[in-house]
């Protein structure tokens, strides 16, 4: 058995650090954006109307494949209220998540989440989605969001998605 180790150990050793997995971590922006989207959705989750209203910009523009369009904050609120609160969990799929900077204004968050029914706690649908946060001193808003590509998962994705 140590003479495997020792051969593993050194196999491992010869691979360029190109084909290793990152272990490295996230640049800090990504990290910022990130913290960001746990707050967004936490409130989203938890129904927490206010907090989710604050982290968006007043004439932010919602471009959603299946609902349609919408140009201001409360309407995304009111959207929120009526078909997500009490019936539906999103979930990031943190291995999607990717932040890109955009010069002087703030940032580009995309990745995939899945939806999750409340009453029966399946995980269901899934969706890609793009956010455009805009930096304004201190605080993050949101002005642009795009989620799309909405489908129900493959069994194959629900299970190298479900929790351990």
């Amino acid at each position: 058995m140590q003479s495997f180790l020792v051969l593993l150990a050194s196999l491992t050793a010869s691979i360029p650090p190109s084909y290793l997995p990152a272990a490295q971590p996230r640049d800090p922006l990504t990290e910022e954006v990130a913290a960001l989207d746990r707050k967004v959705f936490d409130a989203y989750n938890g129904c927490d109307l206010d907090t989710f209203a604050s982290y968006f910009d007043p004439g932010v523009a919602f471009f959603h494949d299946t609902g349609g369009a919408t140009f201001d904050r409360a309407t995304v609120v009111a959207n929120t209220k009526a078909y997500i609160c009490g019936k539906v969990r999103r979930e990031l799929l943190p291995t999607t998540l990717h932040v890109y900077p955009v010069k002087d204004y703030g940032a580009i968050e995309e990745g995939e989440h899945r939806f999750c029914e409340l009453a029966s706690g399946e995980c269901a649908g899934i969706a890609k989605f793009v956010i455009v946060w805009a930096r304004r001193g201190d605080a993050w808003r949101i002005t642009n969001v795009l989620s799309y590509g909405h489908r129900a998962m493959t069994d194959e994705e629900r299970r190298a998605t479900s929790h351990k």
